[in-house]
Order: structure tokens, then C-alpha cells, then sequence
């Protein structure tokens, strides 16, 4: 990159001297801003600047639920072993929210560094922290921007500082900036100049006084950075989901609003016309009303929601169940209940979806841990609704959703499209019709034809729980309890077909963890912390469905104690556990919970199994 020819008269900062032992790749950055002050596009060029050098990173942004004026922070985490859940300790901070500033100041560790905007005045109370004072006004109006695009090259400004500051390649910095910017030449030379200028500053008048610094890896080749509704909207798209309908949500809104784009550009025939319909519904209940008309009228179809949404679809959910129609349901879990807090994460709605809607309801839940899984598992849950013949849902959250995961590349699907039990014309006229709820193989699954086949023998009555097998209506208690029986040998029958529990360690440690989803990735980081700290070695098991299947039985079986982690506080998973494994194995487990909105991170887990363990001693 070449350094800009402005220049900026500014006195030297001061630092306190706290430099300790120099700490490569193994950090945290916050930056701490404004919302809608345009910085999401800095922050993403200064991760994946640090990616671009080969080490792996993660981002999470924390942000508030209205639309501008408060604050937020982004966090990135730097780790050469390749932890991604979040880090409790912020090494580096980027100050530049004047109402948060001296909260944010206090909560760091000492030895940590912060960056400032000198208009904010901050005062260095501390002796046990770097401080980092840049006149960022003075800099942007050497950009020669023009006023109201200030406020945005001012982000790129730190940008630059902390690249000089912790050493990330300058010319890594510039690669990502020209790609972000490649559609906008003169956008990208704006910024370019607002990253050279930060750059030039903190090289020329700021001393090094903290220990972190970004050194070149080769641990990110071939990987890529994407977030889960991101690889969910691929996934519904490559199973060729053609009806969505939908009423926005926060998180789930940006998973339908990328499908849409997904599908504008893969999905219009060259003479113009979409091969889909993407509707935007009145509310969440007409929306699945939507998935279950066009499923039962043979389309793909889905909708993503939340909590809230979830809520309002429950009778819907149960008729999709008894009249055993296919469709999708994505929830992207968040805070709640109602308005909630919906730009906080949570693990809350498993419980409530595993038996939603009224009666003996139970619903087939896949759990994604990781942004590959959320793309296969979109593949799955469509050829799971339809050889089912019943709504799937998929439940990630919103850490998993929106934020940034490094992953890797996913696999081109080759598998072919499976649409279950499906009778077409030539196969009723060798039969001679059929019996639309009758269970014919013994894995409770009936046969079924869609609209417009044509056969005489191929109609017959949609119904609720009100039928017998043959879809005429009755009220016999025997016609009823027949098909509720049958509905149970269904759900025994989806236990072989959803995904398995992914399990480590040996399988013969003495205890056991289990978490589902985003969980996953501070336990893994925790069970490290524990054998280097406790010298306590754990089997872990990830639980990617419901219904559980024997693997899960057998886990708790083998082990003296399993510990439940989850991100809810009154322990839904375990209480899902204690319904379905037999009672003497129930006393074994124990509920590590985390619900305060931010990401779980291992050092919760870590000191709370601690904290468990040294009560069996």
C-alpha cells in the first residue's frame, strides 16, 4: 500500500508501559461503536485482514434492537488453535462510543490495550493498560471526504491504526478493502486513503506498549467465512425449495432475505420468469399456513422465524402433524418471550417446539452446531418433511445465524432429491387406489399422491386427527387410537433417519458432556481447559436431533456423570433427557445453564463443571 501524502500535525500519545510477554495470535479485539454508524463494513475488513494472513478468527457482533443511537460492539477473536466460541476477556479494545467508553475501559483485564478518538476525552486512570489516544477528526478531514461520508471513513481510520498496531499485513489490509470495494472504485480509494492515514499516524507518533500482535499462519487455506442463515438460505435452495413465505424477524430476516437473492440470481429462466414464489406474509401464522398448503400441493416449501413466530404458528404446526403435511420451519432462536430481546442469543425454544401444538404432539427437531451443518441440514429437513410427511424444524440461534464462522468449503450435494412415499399414476393403476393413512410397510409412514396426478384413485380428504385410514371422517375411539399409535411408530421410524450425535474422546471417560448447536464450540474449547487445568478427561456428545436416538441412552449409560450444557436457564434439553431415558439413569445428569444473551463462552463451562466436580469430592 502505498502511504498517503497528507499528513496530520498531532503531539505524541502518551502509553502507559505495561508491555509484558509478547502474545501472537491468541486475543480478542472489541471495537465499540455506535449503531448505524457504518462501521460493520471496517470491522469485516479487519477480520478478514487477519484471515487473509492464515489465522483463524471469528467475529461476533453485539448489537441493540432499535435502529440507530445505541451502543455496539463487534468482537473479534484471534486464535492459532482455532477457538471461535467467545472469548470473557477483551485484550484490545477500539473506544469510539462516548457513552460506553469508561464501562468499557473498566471491564478490561489488566495488560490489555485500548484505542480511543481523542474527542472522547477518555482519561488514563488506569496504569495497568496501553492507551492509544488518535485525534480520528483531524485524520478523516485529511481524506478530503466530504462531510456527510465522515462518519463512515472515520471507522477505516481504525482500521488502519490497529493494522500498524498489531502488525497485520498492510497489503492484506488493502486485498480485502479492493475486494469489499470492487464494484466502487472511488469508495474503495476513500477508504484506502482513511486506512493509509490511520496507518501512517499510529507508525509515526504511537509507541507499542501491549504485548498482541498478528503473526502470518497457513491455517485458514481453502476455508471460508460465512454465517448460518447465509449457509441455511444455500442449503433450501440447493434442495430446491421453490415456496417460501415468511413475515421478517430479527435474526431470522436476513436468512430469507439472502435466499432471495440466492434465488434472483440461480433460480429465473432465461426467458425471465422466477421458478419460485417467495411471499411476504401478513403475520407468522399466515405464513406457515402458506408452507402447509403449498406442501401439501406438492411444492418445497419453508419459512424462518423466531421464537415469537414459533409461537403464533402452534396450531398450524399441530394440523401439519396430524394431517401429515410436509414443510420447514427455520427458528432462529433468540431472547424472548414476546418482543424480547431480539438481537440477543438463546437456546429457549426447544422444549417448547419438541411438543408443540395441542394433544400428544410431537415434532422432529434437527440442530445444527456449526455453519456447514446448517447448510446440510437445510438439505436434510426437506427430504426428512417429505419422507415423513410431516413439518421439520431446524433450530440455530442467533450467534450461529448472524455471526461470522470460519468453516469449511461445503460439499456440492450429490445425493438426489428423495421425495419419500409418493404414488403416481402408473403405480394406483397397478394397485388399483389407496388407503391415505394406512401404515402398509410397518414404519408408520403411509403413501400418499399429489394434486393433479392423474388417476381417479388419486384424491382423497386432507384431516386432522378426526379420520381413519382411509381419510374419512370418524370419531370411533379405536380409529383414533389406531392412528395415534401409528404417529409413535413414525417417530420411532424418523429416529434412523435424522442425523446421529457426532461424539468425542474415548467413549470411556468416566464423565460425560452433552450440548446441542452453538454450544458446541465453547464446550470443545472447555473440555481443553479442563484436562490442562483439572487433569479430568471428558467424552463429549453433540446432539444434532429429536427424537433422540439409543446412541443418546447409551452415552449416559457408560458414563458416571453427564453434564448438560445448554443456553437457556431452566434446563430444556435435560428436561427433554429425564422424559426419555430410563428413570435410573436420570440421577447421572447434571445442568450447566448460560442465558444472560451473550454467546456461551468456555470459561463458564469450564468453572461451573469445576465448581460441580469439587462438590462429588
Amino acid at each position: 500500500m502505498v502511504i498517503s501524502d497528507f499528513a496530520v500535525q498531532s503531539q505524541p500519545a502518551t502509553s502507559s508501559p505495561v508491555r509484558s510477554k509478547r502474545v501472537a495470535n491468541d486475543f480478542s479485539i472489541q471495537i465499540a461503536t455506535v449503531n448505524g454508524s457504518g462501521s460493520q463494513s471496517a470491522n469485516s475488513i479487519l477480520l478478514r485482514s487477519i484471515f487473509s494472513m492464515g489465522v483463524p478468527v471469528s467475529g461476533k457482533n453485539l448489537f441493540p434492537s432499535n435502529i440507530a443511537g445505541l451502543p455496539t460492539w463487534f468482537t473479534i477473536r484471534v486464535s492459532e488453535q482455532g477457538w471461535v466460541a467467545r472469548k470473557n476477556d477483551i485484550d484490545v479494545l477500539i473506544a469510539m462510543n462516548s457513552e460506553t467508553v469508561h464501562e468499557d475501559v473498566h471491564n478490561l483485564k489488566a495488560g490489555a490495550a485500548v484505542i480511543f478518538d481523542e474527542a472522547l476525552s477518555l482519561e488514563e486512570r488506569r496504569t495497568d493498560i496501553a492507551y492509544y489516544g488518535v485525534p480520528f477528526d483531524s485524520l478523516v478531514a485529511a481524506t478530503g471526504a466530504e462531510a456527510k461520508l465522515r462518519k463512515l471513513i472515520k471507522n477505516m481510520v481504525y482500521v488502519g491504526v490497529a493494522a500498524q498496531l498489531l502488525s497485520i499485513d498492510i497489503q492484506s489490509v488493502e486485498n480485502v478493502v479492493r475486494k469489499q470495494f470492487a464494484k466502487k472504485v472511488k469508495a474503495a480509494e476513500l477508504n484506502l486513503k482513511a486506512v493509509q492515514l490511520g496507518y501512517e499516524y499510529a507508525a509515526s507518533t504511537l509507541t507499542k506498549a501491549d504485548p498482541y500482535v498478528v503473526e502470518a499462519m497457513d491455517a485458514t487455506q481453502g476455508k471460508i467465512i460465512v454465517d448460518g442463515n447465509a449457509a441455511a438460505a444455500m442449503g433450501a435452495m440447493f434442495a430446491g425449495v421453490s415456496v417460501v413465505s415468511w413475515y421478517p424477524i430479527t435474526p431470522s430476516t436476513s436468512m430469507v432475505e439472502q435466499l432471495i437473492k440466492y434465488m434472483k440470481q440461480y433460480r429465473v429462466e432465461k426467458d425471465g420468469k422466477a421458478s419460485f414464489a417467495i411471499v411476504q406474509a401478513e403475520d407468522e401464522l399466515a405464513a406457515i399456513g402458506m408452507v402447509l398448503g403449498a406442501g401439501w400441493a406438492g411444492a418445497r416449501s419453508m419459512t424462518a422465524t423466531s421464537g415469537p413466530g414459533i409461537s403464533l404458528m402452534a396450531e398450524f404446526a399441530g394440523l401439519g402433524y396430524f394431517a401429515e403435511i410436509p414443510g420447514v420451519i427455520f427458528d432462529v432462536q433468540r431472547t424472548g418471550p414476546s418482543t424480547g430481546l431480539p438481537t440477543r442469543t438463546s437456546q429457549g425454544d426447544i422444549a417448547f417446539i419438541a411438543g408443540i401444538s395441542h394433544g400428544d404432539t410431537k415434532q422432529i427437531l434437527l440442530l445444527p452446531g456449526t455453519v456447514k451443518e446448517c447448510f446440510e441440514f437445510a438439505i436434510q429437513a426437506f427430504d426428512l418433511a417429505e419422507g415423513l410427511q410431516t413439518p421439520i424444524f431446524v433450530l440455530s440461534d442467533l450467534d450461529l445465524g448472524m455471526n461470522n464462522w470460519m468453516s469449511e468449503p461445503f460439499e456440492y450435494p450429490e445425493k438426489p432429491i428423495s421425495r419419500g412415499k409418493v404414488l403416481d399414476a402408473q403405480q394406483l393403476e397397478e394397485l388399483g387406489g389407496f388407503a391415505r393413512y394406512k401404515d402398509v410397510d410397518g414404519d408408520g409412514i403411509p403413501y400418499r399422491t399429489l394434486p393433479g396426478t392423474a388417476h381417479p384413485a388419486a384424491a382423497y380428504f386432507t384431516r386432522g386427527s378426526g379420520k381413519n385410514e382411509s381419510a374419512k371422517y370418524t370419531e370411533r375411539p379405536e380409529d383414533y387410537e389406531n392412528n395415534m399409535l401409528r404417529l409413535v411408530r413414525k417417530l420411532e421410524t424418523a429416529k434412523a433417519m435424522v442425523p446421529k450425535p457426532v461424539l468425542e474422546g474415548t467413549g470411556k471417560e468416566k464423565i460425560g458432556i452433552i450440548a446441542f448447536g452453538s454450544s458446541h464450540w465453547a464446550v470443545i474449547e472447555s473440555r481443553d481447559q479442563i484436562a490442562r487445568e483439572s487433569q479430568i478427561e471428558t467424552d463429549y456428545l453433540r446432539v444434532r436431533a429429536y427424537p433422540f436416538t439409543q446412541d443418546v441412552d447409551d452415552f449416559v449409560a457408560s458414563h458416571e456423570r453427564v453434564y448438560v450444557v445448554e443456553q437457556n436457564r431452566d434446563g430444556q434439553l435435560l428436561s427433554l433427557l429425564k422424559v426419555d431415558l430410563d428413570p435410573t439413569q436420570v440421577v447421572k445428569l447434571h445442568s450447566i445453564t448460560h442465558f444472560n444473551g451473550l454467546p456461551l463462552d468456555a470459561r463458564t463451562v469450564t468453572n461451573a463443571f469445576a465448581a460441580h466436580e469439587g462438590a462429588h469430592k
